[in-house]
Formats: structure tokens, C-alpha cells, sequence
């Protein structure tokens, strides 16, 4: 897959996708209307052009025949006492669930609970509560969106999918996006050219796939749904007129009413029709079922026996609404009172007049109070979405920040590459925004991360130009060291087989493809020729690796040698082994630390001997210097001589110091603790002094 056609993909865009695919009437709204029905859109209670023309307005003289007839006993109506409706008839008919003349002031609440129910007239939902929250699709991995995705197509209705489907889509291709960024930069700082980029990812071609299937599916549907709505329409329209037509009939009013009952049942099963006649046809629907019922007053059992079922029923659904007002909730319980409104409309009709404005009343009540509350909801979670807005235009500005930084070597690019992918994994856990601000954000964080990368690569493509320079400069290093590597010259080759291997390391990164190569190359090299200077050098020193042996032998030797008990006798034999050590012979260089191994061990027996505490630190210091002197370290030696010199003077220095603090004592008797501490500190020092004085004499012997 190339970069182009990967880069198209995470934008969600592709050709074999969008060619001949029109969005459906629901689709074509934002999807927060899909989602949420706007309230600020109210539905227009007048007629539209495509009404029945038969359809018009009621006069007055035929409200006052209604009232007439209403108190009549005959079992039949002529047809002159019905009087046709003019366009406006919809109009009246909402009036008329809450009084016969008073006019009701526009609802937000009715307004959006019609809205919610038009759209799912059209789409055939029910507006049940038991539909499931929306996920947060954000927080899944591309392969749990995937998942989602065919769960979704085999459970799910295909018109209830654009939301879901475009919000997976949304987070697949942010993270997709994210992932080929990445790709392409590891390819980019591996030494590649861009034009060569491929990434071949199998998940973003099931997700194709997939996809493709949902707007074939969805493309398939609506393409019926238009001829099913249609039929629906004209089949509602027909039923609406045999309503208007029982008014004429001359027959049994039991048989009218059963046919009556009968066009209420198909009225019931007769399908979703367009959501913008939704509305009017419904209304047109109500005002000529109240006209039938207006027409049953010449049987009134019938009229008073519908009446009474109504009347319980629609205070059923005013209680259960008044209990939606305390449910925690807020969407559910609007779901459901959608549902209880499309039952008042749809199911039950019209109650005696005398209770017709209480029971709207107390629904229209309820409906607000529950309306109300969803709003409180949506307004707390705007808030939280705009503080989301907040938390992520902060990161965005913090990559802006990151890109800005001038510091131009690897290790700080490495350091900021850390910082942005840190921040990006915060964008994506920061929860969603506004809607309407969704995408800027997205695309403003999108381009942020971009231009981050248009830098980084930028660098990295300047930094690949020294690397293959570096590249050529270590090849000539390789060149020199196997040249060099099989060379017997060992006095003059060896200096030049350090310095390639200090320029070596002097050079700096070379592309990290040919790293590994050649640091094999050269480092092979190297140990193949000092492993032969190592082995000829061993081969040399053949004679103080003996020695060293030797002298680890009397070490051994002397942990558990035993002194006479008379001094002239100890020092003879601590003498003995020092000749005898001397006689050993010289130890390699790296291995000259057996000679201070060999020194504590002389004055651990020293310290046996029976004799002066200061006489034994100078028989110590003589052995010391001869072992010293056996180095034929001349730098050892001036050392030791400055170093005794300088404690001499250190040692004076305290004397003078402690001598001038008793000054300040004169007056206090000689046996004063303090005094005392003080005059001991002196004599210590003082006979610390002697022997550092004889100490320097044995030193100037070597001179």
C-alpha cells in the first residue's frame, strides 16, 4: 500500500466508496440532530402543497352543527351536516387534545418530543428505552473497533448505524493515522526515501471492507425505504379519507363502528412514512377520528364505552411520565416518554371533553419538568466537554511548543519524539469535545503533530547526509585495520591501531542499517590483531609470570610463618623474607599489586615483635622504602619525600597552634582537664614529629 493511498485511508477517504452513494434524509443532518431532535425546529403545523385538496378548513356554522347534533337522538347524519375541512385543519387538531377553542403557546418539549418521534416514524423505531448507551469508542484498540463493527452489522439495524459507524471510523483512523506517522518516520530516520514508503496493514484492510459492506447495506436501504415510505403515506392518506367517508355511510352504526375499529388497526400496522408529513398527516388523522366520535353521539354507549378505555389508559401514561420526572437517568427516561407520546398519539383516542384539557395538561406538564432535566443534563455535559476542549487544545499547544524548540541534535530529537507521543496518548484519553468543535480539534491537533513530524524529518533527512559521510570515513578506518591486522611490526603498528580505534569513536552515527555491519568488520579486525600482540607479549613476560607465581607461593607462605620470641631473633627473619622476596623476581606490570599485598603482610609481622611502638613504624618504613626503591620508580620515591616533608610541616603547624591556645591559660592551675588534654596533644605530636624526622633521613639515603 503505498503512502499516498495509506495517507487517503486515514482520512477515512476512498474512491470505490463514495461513487454513487447519496446520503438518506436522516443522514443528511447533523449528527447531533440524529442523535439528540433539536428543539429550536419545530414542526410547522400547516397543510403542505402535496395534502388531499378534499382537505379544508371546519367553519364555524360546522363547530355549531356539531354542538347541535351532539344533543340529537337520531341514529344518522346527513351528509349536509358534515361539513369539509379547509388546509388548516391539521392546525386545529392539536388544539384540540387541550380545548376546543383555547390556542396553546409553542413547547419546546412537545416540539422536540415530536421531532424525536417524526424521525423515528420514519426510521420504524419504536423509541424504546432499552436501546444501550453509546459507547466511548475512543478508549478501544483498532482491533476492538473492528469487533464492534461486526457485531454491529449482524444485530443491529442498518439505520441506526451512521453514528456508531462514523464515530469507529473517526477513532480507527486517528489511531491508524497515528501509527502510520510512526511507520513512515522509523522508515524515514532507517535511511529510506519517502517516495518509497509501503505499509501493509491488515486490520485497515478489514476495516475497508467492513465498512464498505455498512454503506452498501445502508445504501441498499434507504434506496427502498423511499418507495416504502411512499406507500405507507398513501396507504395513511387512504385510511384518513375512509375515516372522513364512516360520516357518510348509511348503514348499522354498530357496523360503521367496527369498521371504524378496523381502519384503527391498519392505521396502527400501516408503517413508517417521510418524518416532515409526519406530523400533518397524524394531526389530520386526530381531527377526523374526534369528528367520528363527535359523530357516535347518536350511540353513546359505544362513544362513552371508548371514552372510558381511553381516558384510563392515557392517565396510565401520564403517571408513568410523572414518574420519568424522579428516574436518574435523563436519556432513558426521554426515550421512554417519546415512546408513551407515540402511544397517546398513535394507540388511544380521544377522552370525553370535560377531561380533555386536565389530562393535557398534567402530560404537557410532566413532558416539560422531564424536559427540563434532560437539558440540565445536556448542559452538564457540555461543560465537561468543553473542559475536555480545554485539556486538549493545552496538549496541542504543547507540541506547538516542542516543535518550536531549536535544540537540533539526536538526543534531544529522541527526547522530544518521547514528549509528543506522551502527549498524544493524552489527547486520545481526554474524552470527547463539543460536536461542533470535533473535527477543527482533531484537524489543529492533526496539523500539530504533522508539522512536529515535518521538522523531525527534516533534521533526520540533513542528519542522513553526515551518517554516509561518517559511513565512507569508517570504511577507510576497516580498510587500515585488516591492512594492518596480520602486521609483526608490533612496536610500529600498535600506536596505529589504537588511534583508528580513538577515531573510530571520534567519527559519530553512521545509518543504522550498515551500523552493526561494519562495527563487526572493524571490531573483528582489531581483536585479531591484538589478540596476537597479547599472545607475543605473554610469550615475553613468560619469565615475571614465573616470578609472579613465585610470589604468591612465599605470600602463602608468610600468613603462617611464626617468630622467636626474642626481638633480634624476629627482625632477622622478617629481614630473611625480605631478601628472599627480592630474589623472586620481577612481576608483570598489571600484577604489581601483589607488592602492596606483600607489605601489609611484612608489617603484620612487625607487629608481633616485642619492641618500641616507633622503632616498629621506622623497621616498616625501611621495608617499605626498599620496596620502593626495588621499582626503580624515581616519581614513587619524590613522592614519598614530598609527602613526608609536607607532613612535617603539617605536624609543626598543630604544635604551634596547640602551644599558642595554652597562652590563653597562663592563669589556670597545670592539672585543669582541659589544660592537660591540651599539653597531651603536644607531646603526641611532638613524638610524631621525631619520627617523621626519621623517617625523611632513611629517605634521603636513596638520593
Amino acid at each position: 500500500m503505498s503512502e499516498n493511498a495509506n495517507l487517503q485511508e486515514a482520512d477515512g477517504i476512498e474512491k470505490n466508496e463514495n461513487t454513487g452513494i447519496e446520503d438518506s434524509p436522516q443522514e443528511s443532518l447533523p449528527a447531533s440532530e440524529a442523535e439528540i431532535p433539536q428543539k429550536d425546529t419545530p414542526e410547522e403545523s400547516t397543510t403542505e402543497k402535496g395534502e388531499p385538496s378534499d382537505v379544508k378548513e371546519e367553519t364555524d356554522s360546522a363547530k355549531a352543527d356539531a354542538a347541535e347534533n351532539d344533543s340529537s337522538d337520531s341514529d344518522k347524519v346527513k351528509p349536509d351536516d358534515v361539513h369539509e375541512e379547509k388546509d388548516s385543519t391539521s392546525a386545529e387538531a392539536t388544539e384540540n387534545e387541550s380545548s376546543d377553542s383555547a390556542k396553546v403557546e409553542p413547547d419546546g418539549a412537545l416540539e422536540e418530543i415530536d421531532s424525536a418521534n417524526a424521525e423515528a416514524a420514519e426510521n420504524g423505531d419504536l423509541g424504546s428505552d432499552d436501546k444501550e448507551e453509546e459507547k466511548d469508542f475512543s478508549k478501544m484498540s483498532m482491533e476492538d473497533l473492528i469487533q464492534e463493527m461486526e457485531a454491529l452489522l449482524k444485530t443491529e439495524k442498518i439505520q441506526f448505524l451512521k453514528r456508531p459507524m462514523e464515530l469507529i471510523r473517526s477513532s480507527f483512523n486517528k489511531q491508524f493515522g497515528a501509527l502510520l506517522e510512526s511507520k513512515k518516520a522509523e522508515f524515514l530516520e532507517a535511511g529510506g526515501n519517502s517516495i518509497d514508503f509501503r505499509f501493509d496493514f491488515p486490520l485497515k484492510s478489514k476495516f475497508n471492507t467492513l465498512f464498505k459492506t455498512y454503506r452498501e447495506q445502508r445504501q441498499e436501504y434507504y434506496k427502498n425505504l423511499e418507495k416504502t415510505l411512499s406507500a405507507n403515506l398513501e396507504n395513511r392518506l387512504e385510511i384518513i379519507e375512509e375515516i372522513k367517508g364512516l360520516l357518510n355511510v348509511e348503514e348499522n352504526i354498530n357496523t360503521t363502528y367496527k369498521h371504524f375499529k378496523a381502519l384503527q388497526e391498519r392505521w396502527r400496522n400501516a408503517g413508517p412514512i417521510p418524518r416532515d408529513r409526519y406530523n400533518n398527516v397524524w394531526n389530520n388523522y386526530h381531527h377526523h377520528v374526534e369528528n367520528f366520535y363527535d359523530f357516535l353521539h347518536l350511540n353513546r354507549d359505544l362513544r362513552e364505552l371508548d371514552f372510558k378505555h381511553n381516558l384510563e389508559e392515557k392517565n396510565k401514561i401520564i403517571e408513568r411520565a410523572e414518574e420519568l420526572i424522579h428516574e436518574s437517568d435523563s436519556n432513558r427516561s426521554f426515550r421512554e416518554l417519546q415512546a408513551l407520546h407515540k402511544m397517546w398519539k398513535e394507540e388511544l383516542g380521544p377522552v370525553a371533553k370535560e377531561h380533555r384539557e386536565e389530562l393535557w395538561e398534567r402530560f404537557r406538564a410532566a413532558t416539560k419538568a422531564i424536559h427540563e432535566k434532560r437539558q440540565e443534563y445536556l448542559q452538564k455535559m457540555d461543560e465537561a466537554y468543553l473542559k475536555n476542549l480545554e485539556v486538549k487544545q493545552e496538549i496541542i499547544d504543547n507540541i506547538l511548543a516542542i516543535t518550536a524548540d531549536e535544540s537540533n541534535n539526536h538526543q534531544s530529537w529522541q527526547n522530544k519524539i518521547k514528549k509528543v507521543e506522551n502527549l498524544r496518548q493524552q489527547f486520545f484519553n481526554a474524552g470527547k469535545v463539543p460536536i461542533k468543535v470535533n473535527e477543527a480539534t482533531w484537524a489543529k491537533f492533526k496539523e500539530s503533530v504533522r508539522a512536529f513530524n515535518r521538522k523531525k524529518n527534516l533534521f533526520y533527512k540533513s542528519l542522513k547526509k553526515e551518517q554516509y559521510e561518517n559511513l565512507n570515513k569508517k570504511l577507510e578506518l576497516i580498510k587500515i585495520a585488516e591492512e594492518k591486522k596480520d602486521s609483526d611490526d608490533f612496536e610500529s603498528v600498535t600506536p596505529i591501531m589504537k588511534k583508528i580505534q580513538k577515531d573510530w569513536k571520534a567519527i559519530g552515527h553512521v545509518p543504522r542499517r550498515e551500523s552493526d555491519k561494519i562495527w563487526k568488520e572493524f571490531k573483528n579486525a582489531c581483536n585479531h590483531y591484538f589478540n596476537r600482540l597479547h599472545a607475543q607479549r605473554n610469550e615475553a613476560n613468560k619469565e615475571d609470570n614465573e616470578a609472579y607465581d613465585r610470589k604468591v607461593a612465599a605470600l602463602e607462605a608468610l600468613k603462617t610463618l611464626e617468630l622467636g620470641k626474642e626481638l633480634d631473633e624476629g627482625l632477622k627473619i622478617i629481614k630473611q623474607q625480605i631478601e628472599n622476596w627480592k630474589t623472586l623476581g620481577k612481576v608483570p606490570y598489571k600484577k604489581y599489586y601483589i607488592e602492596g599485598k606483600f607489605n601489609k603482610a611484612i608489617n603484620a609481622l612487625y607487629n608481633k615483635l616485642d619492641a618500641d611502638p616507633s622503632e616498629i613504624e621506622l623497621l616498616k618504613y625501611d621495608s617499605k622504602l626498599e620496596s620502593i626503591a626495588q621499582t626503580d620508580d624515581r616519581n614513587a620515591m619524590n613522592s614519598e619525600h614530598n609527602f613526608i616533608r609536607k607532613r612535617i610541616d603539617e605536624v609543626k603547624a598543630e604544635i604551634n597552634q596547640l602551644e599558642n591556645n595554652l597562652q590563653f591559660f597562663s592563669n589556670v592551675k597545670d592539672d585543669n582537664p582541659v589544660v592537660v588534654e591540651v599539653q597531651n596533644k603536644i607531646d603526641k605530636h611532638k613524638d610524631h614529629l621525631e619520627i617523621l624526622k626519621q623517617k625523611l633521613k632513611r629517605i634521603k639515603k636513596f638520593y
